[in-house]
């Protein structure tokens, strides 16, 4: 349509330029005319495009301000309240329990405290290892070890548990202070940066809780480990001690029937 236009204004200006020149008016060049006509065609072009990027420029302003608005009073919808950490408490009648507690809460001399709060594991002098058989000697070894790593397992059981605790104020201080920075309606916090920053600082205490999670259930599988071990050991000595007996029981009953059968031949009537 627009170049319909240009060819029909240019007949006329052929026509106009003509009559003019016939008339002895001012001589007119169509060439010029051409150039100018094609020119103005242009800056409407460029107008029509200006008005097409004012008219994006303006909706991706408005875009802008719509995203960039905060919801009113997020503390109020989204705060939720969540139960605190517990120190762990117990009596000290007989100053002895003092030391697991602080292990507990603090992950601090644990092992004092520990062995303060549980009964000592005593040693077999050599006199009475040397007069134990080998099947005997290697259950009563398999059994001290049980109780010793048992007491190592608990010990670091209980440092976990105190570590953890120990530091739930100040972990909790954290996430406090990330929740308030999340609800918060501060345009320096709600920048494209300062969101990204928060999200970086979630994810990264995610991480730490999930760690200390594995420690924990790395403790529960230790603890695991020894009460199974010490189930095998249970069952084993059933098993030795029922193998042993039946292994004696043919010579016994062997010896037995044969003394019994001696005192039958020489038992005589008086």
């Amino acid at each position: 349509m627009g170049k319909k236009l240009i060819v029909c204004l240019l007949v006329v200006g052929l026509c106009v330029g003509t009559a003019s020149a016939q008339f002895g008016g001012v001589v007119y060049d169509p060439t010029n005319y051409q150039n100018a006509l094609l020119r103005y065609y242009q800056l409407q072009q460029h107008l029509v495009q200006l008005q097409n990027s004012y008219t994006q420029l303006v909706s991706t302003y408005n875009l802008a301000i719509r995203m960039s608005r905060n919801l009113h009073n997020m503390p109020a919808r989204y705060r939720a309240q969540f139960s605190q950490w517990r120190t762990v408490t117990a009596g000290d009648n007989y100053r002895n329990t003092a030391g697991w507690i602080n292990g507990a809460n603090r992950g601090q001399a644990v092992l004092s405290g520990y062995q303060q709060s549980t009964t000592q594991l005593g040693a077999y002098d050599q006199a009475a290892l040397s007069g134990m058989t080998a099947d005997e000697l290697s259950r009563v070894k398999s059994q001290y070890a049980s109780v010793e790593l048992a007491d190592g397992i608990n010990a670091n059981a209980l440092e976990t548990i105190g570590t953890i605790r120990g530091k739930a104020t100040a972990l909790e201080t954290q996430i406090d202070n990330l929740e308030q920075d999340s609800l918060s309606d501060d345009a320096g916090l709600n920048s494209e940066v300062g969101v990204l920053n928060k999200i970086n600082a979630t994810n990264v205490l995610t991480l730490r809780s999930i760690q200390d999670s594995n420690k924990l259930l790395a403790s529960l599988l230790e603890q695991q480990t020894i009460a199974a071990k010490q189930q095998r050991e249970a069952t084993t000595n059933a098993i030795n001690a029922d193998i042993s007996r039946r292994a004696n029981l043919a010579g016994n009953m062997t010896r037995v029937t044969g003394t019994l059968t001696n005192s039958l031949q020489n038992f005589r009537m008086p």
